[in-house]
């Protein structure tokens, strides 16, 4: 999938196995900066890039409709990374569940959150797509709203490195299916 708008320097396409790292280092530095003032201390130390790095190699193998990996590239690395798989969780009622969204500080405001969304919503669309977001991330708990997501449930995450309150948000059949179209 290649997806790149009139005027942007970024691409939308499926995340390459050799980008494992990369999106590891992503993963890691969005994540500590976003949750450095919700996650313990002690989470934010444990959370590394050899931490995530199995996850990222297992997550690009994946493909098909309902699981994959996005990347926005910018020709020079990934700015942003999307993982999405089916859920086994309850909380997410069969829908195929966004695993991580990560936008690099200095590219966010740029729509790639938006259209990386959208990529997933428009493959997974059929069978219902939900995250979860930490109560307490009411920036992206906005985000998500105006892209049409409805928080329509809450499950308490034991994490493996701390345990957390989330709210669902789920985009449903009846919901305009892609937030990547303006």
């Amino acid at each position: 999938m290649n997806d790149k708008e009139p005027g942007t320097e970024f691409v939308i396409r499926r995340a390459r196995p050799h980008e494992a790292s990369a999106l590891a280092h992503l993963h890691v530095s969005v994540w500590r900066d976003t949750y450095r003032d919700y996650a313990p201390a002690e989470a934010i130390r444990l959370l590394d890039e050899d931490r995530r790095l199995p996850y990222w190699t297992k997550a690009i193998a994946e493909t098909g409709k309902a699981a994959g990996v996005f990347v926005a590239d910018e020709g020079q690395g990934p700015l942003g990374v999307i993982s999405f798989a089916p859920s086994d969780h309850a909380a997410f009622g069969g829908r195929v569940e966004i695993k991580h969204l990560y936008v690099a500080q200095a590219a966010q405001g740029m729509g790639l959150g938006r259209r990386l969304v959208g990529s997933v919503l428009d493959q997974a669309a059929p069978k219902g797509v939900a995250l979860s977001v930490v109560r307490q991330n009411e920036a992206a708990r906005r985000f998500y709203a105006r892209l049409s997501g409805v928080e329509c449930g809450a499950f308490t995450d034991p994490g493996p490195l701390w345990r957390s309150e989330n709210i669902v948000i789920a985009w449903d059949g009846d919901t305009p299916s892609s937030p990547s179209n303006p």
